[in-house]
Order: structure tokens, then C-alpha cells, then sequence
């Protein structure tokens, strides 16, 4: 605003200096001071709002200008006319710029009629070439400004955007370190439970067996602890460090797994394929929580003297992954799903029936298994196995789709 203030009081003291430098000069007839000197302001002051009100200040202009060019008081006139053209078709829009344009040529056409002169000519087609310049200069900054304001439209976007991705991604993240602490901390409490329970059990009658599962709880402590502060370290380092990472287990560690059931007290029955090693990462790591899982929940579940059978195959492009127990524990509740959807109440004991499904009234673990099979774009069955016992097979592909 204080340029177009500058821009104006420049305009206005040309024109009051040509017409002091004219009223020295008798022979020359011009109007009365009190008269030109207010039209010269009143012709420029609008210019000094032209941003915020283009087109009201235009057309006040437009009129103003009328009188000053009737009385011939100067180039300031003309000069706010293609000053406020220009200011229009910027500020406004094309539609405005060449309503004004037209208004400005009509005004031409009638002062030439109205008052014509010898040189007439030549102010026309000066007019009709500040006219063009004015209009195709305004055209150009309406342009550029469009663009610039549909840059910063798209810049916004993509920020928005990226923190949308960004709050998706931890969303994400801390959806998986939420599985891996319930993992770790469900198979090693379990099994230290269990390991307790034994060896307050023996501590008397067999001080040797009590002795050696206190080592098992001693050894799955350390290591739940070990597995507990590398997943918070991720949470609490924001910077990398020299400090090695130690990587996620995957099924080529499903025999250490078995190793630490078998020391728990469940016999497990490993039986492992060939090409597990070439798994891609999440599939692997997917696949050992699923049999940790499994054999956690035949641990807590399927009472003393329980057996597990673990098979985990690759046939193509696909690895099929199968942890069954013998079901000596508690029968599991189950919920028995009709064709209508109504669900009811069972045991596994007690359902025979093929036709209903039947679907886990599942807790977090189970939650979690599903979760991990569906996130690689497999599937994932848990019930009762056919001659009693229970079961889960997760079929997951090996190629993961981009």
C-alpha cells in the first residue's frame, strides 16, 4: 500500500507541475487552480487501495477520469486507467480485465466524437497500445499467480500427505511392536510359570528337577528381557548407534524354539522342510511367532503330559505351517457359528458336528496369529483336530505382493 501511496502522489504532482509551469503562461487558457488540482488527486487517490478493491477503485477511476481528460490536465488520467486495467485483470480475473478493456476503448470512442481534434489520431492509437500492454501484462501476472497458487495448493497436498503416511506408518509400527511384546511376553511368562509351578512341586521330593527349572526360568528370563530391550531401544533411539543389533528370530530358529518347550516339559516333534532359510523376512518372522504362539497356548492349555507335532513345509510358493497337540488339558470354548451367523456356546468335546464353523473365541494371541497371516496375504485355522487335540495351520505365501 505504501508503494501504490508513492505511486499515486507521483502521478498527481507530474500533472500539478505541468499545469503550475502552464498557468505561467497568459496565453494558454487552462481551468482555475481550485478546480484541476482536486480533479488531479481525485484521479490518482484510488490507485492507493487498487490491491484490496480493484474493481471499485478502477471505476472511480474510470469516472474521475472523464473530467480530467475533458479539462486536459495532464497523462495522469490515462496513466491510472492502464494502471487500474492492469490492477483488474490481476487481482480479479480475465472476465473483469476485458469488461474494463472494452469500457476504456468505449471511453475513447466518445471523447474522440465529443471533442475532436488533430491530433486525435495519435492519441488513439497511443491509448489502444497502453491499453494492450496494460491488458497482456495483467494477463501474464494473473497467469503467473494462478500458478503459484496452485503450487502452493499441491506443496500443501503433499504435506498433508506425507503426515498422513507418516501417522499411518506408526500406526503400523507400533501395531507390530505391540504383537512382538505380547509374543515374547506371553511364551517366556508361561513358560517360567510353568517351570515354577514344577519345581515348587519337586523342590522336596526331587531337589535336582526343581534345580533345573529354575535354570530354565533363569535362562527364559534373560532372554525375554534381551528381546524386551531391543524392541524398546527401537522406541527410545531416534539416532543410529554403534551398538549391534542382534536380528528377529525366523524359522531357522524354530530348533531352539522346540529345544526351550522340550526343557518346559512339552515334547515337540520338529519336523522342518528344506528352503526355509530363502523365506523373505516377515514371512520367517511370521512363521516363528505362529509356532511360538501355538506351542505357548499347548503349554498353558493342554495339561501335564501334552505332546505337540510341529511341520513346517514349503511346496512352492507357498509354506504351510501345522502345530498340533494331543489336547490332554482342558477342552477349549468355542464359539459354533450357524448359517444364520447366531453363535453359541460348546466345548470341544462336545461339538461333532461338520456342518456349523467353528471359530476361536480368541484372545490376543490368537488375535495376533491371525493378524500375522493376513498382513502376508495368507490364511490361518485354528479349532479342534480331527481324533481330539487341537490345532493351527497357517498357509503363507512365499512372494509377498508389492
Amino acid at each position: 500500500m505504501v508503494g501504490d501511496s508513492l505511486l499515486a502522489l507521483f502521478l498527481a504532482a507530474f500533472d500539478i507541475l505541468v499545469f503550475a509551469t502552464n498557468s505561467l503562461d497568459p496565453e494558454l487558457p487552462g481551468p482555475k487552480w481550485y478546480l484541476a488540482i482536486p480533479i488531479d488527486l481525485a484521479v490518482v487517490a484510488p490507485l492507493v487501495f487498487r490491491r484490496k478493491r480493484p474493481v471499485l477503485a478502477a471505476y472511480i477511476v474510470y469516472v474521475i477520469s472523464y473530467a480530467h481528460g475533458a479539462l486536459d490536465l495532464g497523462v495522469s488520467g490515462l496513466a491510472a486507467l492502464a494502471i487500474s486495467l492492469y490492477s483488474v485483470q490481476v487481482y480479479v480475473g480475465r472476465k473483469q480485465g476485458l469488461l474494463y478493456g472494452g469500457a476504456f476503448v468505449v471511453a475513447m470512442i466518445v471523447t474522440a466524437i465529443v471533442k475532436p481534434e488533430p491530433s486525435m489520431l495519435a492519441q488513439l492509437v497511443f491509448s489502444a497500445f497502453t491499453i494492450a500492454f496494460c491488458w497482456l501484462l495483467g494477463e501474464f501476472m494473473y497467469a503467473r499467480r494462478a500458478y503459484q497458487r496452485e503450487l502452493e495448493a499441491r506443496l500443501h497436498l503433499l504435506e498433508t500427505e506425507r503426515d498422513q503416511a507418516a501417522r499411518i506408518a506408526v500406526a503400523e509400527e507400533r501395531g507390530r511392536i505391540a504383537r512382538e511384546l505380547h509374543d515374547v511376553v506371553a511364551h517366556s511368562v508361561s513358560v517360567m510359570v510353568v517351570q515354577a509351578d514344577g519345581a515348587a512341586l519337586a523342590l522336596k521330593s526331587n531337589p535336582e528337577l526343581a534345580g533345573r527349572a529354575l535354570g530354565t526360568i533363569s535362562e527364559t528370563g534373560r532372554g525375554a528381557l534381551g528381546e524386551l530391550r531391543r524392541l524398546l531401544d527401537v522406541l527410545r533411539n531416534d539416532r543410529g548407534d554403534d551398538e549391534p543389533r542382534v536380528p528377529q528370530p525366523d524359522a531357522t530358529a524354530l530348533g531352539d524354539l522346540a529345544e526351550r518347550m522340550r526343557a518346559a516339559g512339552v515334547p515337540v516333534d520338529l519336523a522342518l522342510g528344506d528352503g526355509l532359510d530363502e523365506l523373505p523376512a516377515g514371512v520367517s518372522l511370521g512363521i516363528y511367532r505362529i509356532v511360538q504362539e501355538s506351542l505357548t497356548n499347548t503349554l498353558k492349555h493342554a495339561g501335564a503330559g501334552a505332546s505337540a507335532a510341529v511341520r513346517v513345509h514349503r511346496t512352492g510358493d507357498q509354506v504351510e505351517v501345522l502345530v498340533r497337540d494331543d489336547g490332554a488339558g482342558r477342552a477349549r470354548r468355542l464359539e459354533q457359528v450357524g448359517a444364520n451367523g447366531a453363535t453359541g456356546s460348546a466345548t470341544a468335546a462336545t461339538v461333532r458336528q461338520p456342518t456349523p464353523r467353528l471359530s476361536v473365541a480368541g484372545g490376543n494371541g490368537l488375535i495376533g496369529m491371525r493378524e500375522r497371516a493376513h498382513v502376508y496375504g495368507g490364511t490361518l485355522e485354528v479349532g479342534p483336530a480331527a481324533g481330539g487335540g487341537w490345532q493351527v495351520r497357517a498357509v503363507l505365501p512365499v512372494r509377498l505382493n508389492s
